[in-house]
């Protein structure tokens, strides 16, 4: 699936139907007792750094979203019941939050049984116009989809005479990237299975909920003392006391208001040239190794830092039992590349190989408890913790090959933020850029730069002789 925001997501006009959860469900959850089961430590930071920017007067969605087609006509109750039995599957849909405790500031979760979960389906209208559509699909999605709302999840489908265009929004605060993939597929199929009048039996998908109570646990365990906290105790210290920025000019002035940002989304390279760029990085780890050694020397010509630190994504479904499951599984890694010292691109290679192999074990242990042993709070300023740039191989995720067929995207909220966030995804076309920046001219500038260096990096090594290492 291609990374992109709602407006450049093929949207064509049609008639609008929405579900969310039901009037019955909502009373229901309202009475719900305490479930013991606490946050992530990601889940917590997240929402509650939502709290603190909307508190300074600034509202910032963070939603994540899925859109596909399914061809018609399309029978909407069916359709209803599959999105119903999709989010049966994945507890962490039907569990939420409240503020609690003596001063109101503990976050208490409850979680909905399978069977006091139904949908709320209403018919919104034509929508002649796409362009309109898409600005209303924004405004919903940011209403509802909130991190400090519950239920924050919202499904749609525009209707027409040969099919269905379905969008659907969560809070970051429910779902990652890979949760997003999978959806068109298990949709789909349910969909299909309800038309055919056949039953799918329920899979065996571990809960994120459950996830969170595991990893917290295990995150408690430590204190300042731990040599994880002291490597990441290290790693902030040489940024300044920060946690690491994209290392470009980006036009953003210290302690200036948080700016809007904008999006940057192409091709990168073909099938052809992934391929021959992956061969070439897999002696050393592949082309994440590779993607971030490039990064590392790019950013050295563009900005002149001599060394390239940054934070690197990785996932937590560190077991069988998660790796179907909707939640946000993903953890940070700290990596430093003295890219001035880098000769070339091999050697660039070996480095980040090397700060890979020495660090990945630090992203099983959650920043966010980490930054309170270092007694440091980085969540009042910005809803981004650091800049990232992502490399994710999507061609395995089940129905990987259907998506261009199905005008498959994983949408992404373009708001407000300082930081810059870019995602490179291997497809079955070949490999696919998304950033999302502040947006101003000075950026812009750059990440353009940046993208297109990328790029003839990325080509250039496609067409060399893989080396010896």
């Amino acid at each position: 699936m291609r990374m992109t925001d709602i407006h450049r997501c093929e949207i064509r006009p049609g008639r609008l139907v929405e579900w969310t959860l039901s009037p019955r469900t909502l009373d229901i959850a309202a009475a719900l007792p305490e479930d013991a089961r606490p946050p992530a430590y990601i889940q917590e930071s997240h929402i509650r750094t939502a709290r603190s920017v909307r508190e300074e007067g600034l509202f910032v969605p963070t939603w994540l979203g899925a859109a596909f087609d399914i061809p018609g006509p399309v029978d909407l109750d069916v359709l209803q019941e599959a999105l119903r039995a999709w989010t049966l599957r994945h507890e962490t849909l039907r569990s939420g939050f409240r503020w609690g405790g003596e001063n109101g500031d503990d976050m208490r979760r409850f979680t909905l049984d399978a069977d006091s979960v139904s949908l709320h389906r209403e018919d919104v209208g034509d929508f002649p116009d796409a362009t309109r559509l898409a600005r209303h699909l924004q405004d919903r999605f940011d209403r509802v989809a909130d991190a400090l709302r519950w239920p924050n999840l919202i499904y749609t489908a525009v209707v027409r005479d040969d099919g269905v265009s379905v969008y659907m929004a969560f809070d970051h605060s429910n779902v990652d990237a890979y949760s997003i993939y999978r959806i068109p597929a298990e949709v789909g199929e349910l969909y299909a299975a309800g038309v055919a009048g056949r039953t799918v039996p329920r899979p065996r998908v571990g809960s994120y909920v459950d996830f969170c109570e595991a990893e917290r646990a295990d995150a408690d365990r430590i204190d300042a003392g731990h040599d994880v906290v002291a490597r990441w105790r290290e790693f902030i210290r040489r940024c300044d006391g920060r946690l690491p920025s994209f290392p470009v000019d980006l036009g953003v002035r210290p302690d200036g208001v948080l700016p809007e940002q904008r999006m940057l989304r192409e091709p990168l390279v073909d099938a052809d040239d992934a391929a021959a760029f992956e061969a070439y990085c897999r002696p050393y780890g592949g082309s994440l190794v590779g993607v971030l050694a490039a990064t590392a020397l790019i950013v050295h010509e563009i900005g002149g830092e001599p060394v390239y630190r940054t934070v690197v994504p990785f996932h937590t479904r560190s077991r069988s039992q998660w790796s179907e499951s909707v939640g946000w599984y993903v953890g940070g890694a700290p990596i430093e590349v003295p890219a001035a010292q880098a000769h070339d691109f091999p050697s660039a290679l070996r480095t980040v190989r090397a700060e890979l192999q020495a660090n990945r074990r630090l992203s099983r242990m959650p920043i966010d408890r980490v930054l309170r042993l270092l007694g440091t709070d980085f969540r009042p300023t910005s809803p981004d913790l650091y800049s990232i740039v992502s490399y994710v191989d999507a061609r395995d995720v089940p129905g990987a090959g259907d998506w261009p067929d199905q005008s498959a995207y994983a949408l992404l909220r373009v708001s407000y933020g300082d930081q810059v966030c870019a995602w490179v995804t291997r497809l079955p076309e070949g490999l696919w850029f998304a950033s999302r920046y502040p947006d101003t001219d000075v950026a812009h500038k750059n990440l353009r730069l940046y993208v297109e260096r990328l790029r003839d990096v990325v080509s250039g090594v496609a067409r060399a002789r893989p080396p010896v290492d």
